[in-house]
């Protein structure tokens, strides 16, 4: 499956919330320099949670057919990064990514905060799909 960098970026957003990342963002590192397109950083409160959100991803778009390039730091889980060349994913424990700090380094990036998308009640989306017709 080929989608956009862009796209993809969004999609791994979404699979990180679903994990309950926290602080979602991507930075759009395309004016910036030629080593990727976007940095999706997200947080976990702990190790097992980092490794949780990193295998969702992996998993979530190996359904897809799209396949890491690279990954690193599953050992101590402080700081998993996940290398599919447009996006590089960086999944920090909280103390880790204040530390070094990657939107401080990149801070002329643009940013975008990835959120969780609402979902109306099973009851207001079918009379909305009555409303449609």
């Amino acid at each position: 499956m080929k989608i956009s960098s862009q796209r993809l970026a969004n999609l791994i957003g979404q699979y990180a919330l679903e994990k309950k990342a926290g602080d979602v963002k991507v930075l759009d590192l395309r004016k910036l320099a030629d080593i990727t397109d976007y940095f999706l950083i997200c947080s976990a409160e702990v190790e097992l949670q980092a490794r949780a959100i990193a295998d969702h991803i992996v998993e979530s778009l190996k359904k897809k057919g799209i396949r890491a390039w690279h990954a690193e730091g599953y050992q101590n889980s402080k700081w998993i990064l996940i290398d599919y060349v447009d996006v590089v994913v960086h999944i920090f424990l909280n103390e880790t990514r204040e530390f070094y700090g990657l939107e401080r380094l990149w801070g002329d990036a643009k940013v975008k905060e990835i959120k969780e998308k609402k979902r109306l009640p099973k009851k207001n989306r079918s009379a909305d799909s009555r409303s449609e017709n």
